[in-house]
């Protein structure tokens, strides 16, 4: 007869980051299936919790599962080409403008049957899990037809039934114009709006979906008619917003209710007001800044003064950002926009589930999910001071141990 008691696992004497802060003492911590059970610190420590518990060791650092709630993963061939342009001194506008950028990847992704895409895209995700990941996000967007923008979304829902790693989808169809509807922009969101997020929708494809405001892509008039149409259909709204320009796109999405305006180096103050507001997530992504080279900060002091809450995330693109390593992200969070270590782990835990609508993600407490890492470091601080693979102990998913080293 098979056994179908759930496995109980012990951690002991053990720092713990819970997706805020850091916990004061040494902990016990204790899963059972797939939630978190017991979490008590060490001088509190009765033996009896021990019983029929498998002993996963001493020391180190837990942390909830990364939670990397902006990229776009699912992609077909390289612009490398393009990032020797950058550096002989063209500008991400420029190289658009010229046929280049996201329209590139269009064309390579549109070549690509369901199958190639999974292949290309399955060793970038498995980077990203080794490397302490459990939540992702994956948006469309290098399709921008209706057939091909649903084949990225299956590709998405494919990986996270074949891996060991919640994804989360996001239909970006107004990403670029593409060529077929190059003098016509509102032709391109009426097929977005009416053909695009209601076959998205049908199919239950998408999470949620996105928009690209911004001078290259498209006004706040033409992304407030796709939230429309999302908000028919019942799906979550979030924009790429403010990264080249100030445009009020973060505004207008926070009156709709967005989950997150994410990029948002142009943010104003009214901006700002708006998403603390609405409760909004401002998604950072130091990846594209450093890649990019940009000089405007986003504005972090008002975003912590105002009290919005800020996610990390790695944009992982072929592009703009092309860096598949979470922690990373939490070193050039802190150097490039000085947020604090612990402002970085909470904005790759907590809130970045927060962004992606996954209310009580991204937490380490009694009755949670057992979306857990395990760190051979000292101090959760440790985590965005070094850029060192290899540091990543355990990794639970869904309370399934997936890595061990």
């Amino acid at each position: 007869m098979t056994n179908t008691t759930p496995k109980r696992r012990l951690w002991r004497d053990i720092k713990v980051f819970d997706g805020l802060r850091t916990l004061p003492e040494a902990m016990a911590v204790v899963t059972e299936g797939a939630q978190v059970v017991s979490l008590v610190p060490m001088r509190e420590f009765d033996e009896r919790l021990a019983k029929g518990c498998h002993n996963m060791g001493r020391g180190g650092v837990m942390t909830p599962g990364l939670v990397d709630c902006h990229t776009h993963l699912v992609f077909g061939g390289s612009r490398a080409n393009e990032f020797e342009a950058r550096l002989e001194g063209a500008s991400y506008e420029e190289i658009a403008r010229r046929g280049g950028g996201i329209l590139s990847t269009v064309t390579a992704t549109r070549e690509a049957s369901e199958d190639e895409l999974l292949e290309l895209t399955r060793p970038r995700i498995e980077a990203m899990i080794a490397d302490g990941i459990t939540t992702v996000e994956i948006k469309s967007g290098y399709g921008l037809t209706v057939g091909d923008e649903l084949k990225m979304l299956r590709v998405a829902r494919r990986l996270g039934e074949v891996l060991p790693v919640r994804v989360v989808t996001t239909l970006l169809g107004a990403h670029a114009l593409p060529l077929e509807f190059k003098d016509d922009s509102d032709g391109y969101i009426d097929l977005v709006c009416k053909e695009m997020i209601p076959a998205a929708a049908e199919e239950g494809l998408a999470d949620a979906v996105d928009v690209f405001c911004e001078k290259i892509a498209f006004s706040v008039a033409q992304s407030e008619r796709v939230f429309e149409a999302a908000e028919a259909h019942g799906l979550p709204i979030k924009i790429h917003a403010e990264q080249l320009s100030s445009l009020g796109g973060a505004t207008m999405a926070a009156r709709h209710g967005a989950l997150s305006a994410d990029h948002i180096e142009y943010l104003d103050e009214a901006g700002i007001i708006a998403m603390r507001e609405a409760g909004s997530v401002a998604v950072i992504l130091p990846g594209a800044f450093h890649t990019l080279r940009e000089t405007q900060l986003p504005p972090i002091a008002a975003l912590r003064k105002a009290g919005v809450p800020m996610a990390v995330a790695t944009d992982a693109n072929p592009g703009s950002s092309p860096l598949f390593m979470p922690t990373l992200m939490l070193n050039l969070a802190c150097t490039l926009f000085r947020l604090t270590p612990q402002e970085a782990l909470a904005g790759m835990t907590t809130h970045g589930a927060t962004a992606l609508g996954l209310k009580g993600g991204g937490r380490i407490q009694e009755g949670c999910t057992a979306d857990l890492c395990v760190w051979d470091i000292d101090t959760p601080a440790a985590l965005a001071y070094a850029v060192q693979p290899g540091r990543l102990r355990q990794r639970l998913f869904q309370g399934e141990l997936t890595h061990a080293f």
